[in-house]
């Protein structure tokens, strides 16, 4: 983002009183599209205290992420305009370019942010393992939740991306390539796999699936991808028979799913016992679906 917040230009925004009470240091930091941008509770009220500058910026560009999560969900990149974001928001026009040079530029801000805090929830949930096989299951079943508990955000980050053009197909690289840290603890794959192709892989096949979960407006089924996907990658480092049972000791077991941040918890019950086949087909290299056209959304 190459707009400045100075002084002058959050002036133009719009004088203001009264605003929502700043998160401490240790809440949890909302994914963007969990709340609706014009909750009368984040309003921005008028009145004679003032409020400090920083405050005001921080709250109209928390609620334009939100804004944008829920435009381009609904209507799609190339649809959405800065108009139709800033009213999602409740935000002025004025207000949101002291923020952000133009549409690209909050979408990737938007992006870059909401995928932080996603990441960021995945780590801790991940260090809480005992071991590579609990760190990952934890780390996957946290993926899954977040994003299903929050179906705008992952139609915007997921789907929608591939609108946006080649920043946003760098910032997504940029990220898919952070996920080896996940397999720091591995154990040395079977087979005469190079580990960083592996790697590769294994990212590019779970997005791959997430992708096509969401894009047919299926979020809600992602966390039951949670037994297959883990399967999937326990299998080069594991072997098929160790892979399938690691998997299965944890499918049939009911548990809380983890919403993202003012996201609404929702326990869940299986229905079915799992099974695993015993042969999955990897798919290519970060194998990323194309874009549909503009017609399709």
């Amino acid at each position: 983002m190459s707009a400045k917040l100075g002084p002058t230009r959050l002036a133009a925004a719009g004088p203001a009183a009264a605003a929502p009470a700043a998160p401490s240091a240790g809440d949890p930091v909302p994914l963007p599209g969990a709340r609706q941008g014009r909750d009368p509770a984040r309003a921005i009220k008028r009145g004679p205290s003032r409020i400090p500058p920083e405050l005001v910026a921080a709250t109209q560009r928390d609620r334009l992420y939100d804004g944008l999560v829920h435009t381009v969900a609904e209507h799609g990149y190339a649809e959405a305009t800065v108009t139709d974001i800033c009213r999602a928001a409740g935000v002025t026009r004025p207000a949101f370019y002291v923020h952000f040079d133009g549409k690209q530029d909050a979408f990737l801000a938007t992006y870059r942010h909401g995928t932080g805090v996603l990441f960021r929830m995945m780590e801790k949930a991940y260090d809480r393992g005992r071991d590579w096989r609990e760190g990952t299951h934890l780390g996957l079943a946290v993926l899954l939740d977040v994003l299903s508990s929050v179906p705008a955000f992952a139609q915007m980050a997921i789907v929608e991306i591939e609108a946006v053009g080649p920043p946003a197909r760098r910032e997504r690289e940029d990220l898919l390539a952070r996920f080896a840290r996940f397999f720091a603890d591995a154990p040395a794959p079977r087979g005469p796999a190079s580990p960083q192709v592996l790697i590769a892989t294994l990212v590019g096949g779970i997005y791959s699936s997430i992708y096509h979960q969401v894009a047919a407006g299926h979020s809600d089924k992602l966390p039951d991808l949670l037994p297959t996907l883990e399967y999937f990658v326990f299998v080069p480092f594991l072997g098929t028979s160790e892979a399938a049972r690691e998997a299965e000791a944890r499918a049939p077991n009911p548990r809380y799913r983890t919403p993202a941040p003012c996201a609404t918890p929702t326990p869940v019950t299986p229905t079915s016992t799992f099974t695993l086949l015993d042969s999955i087909e990897y798919p290519a290299v970060l194998s990323l679906p194309p874009a549909p056209p503009p017609s399709a959304r």
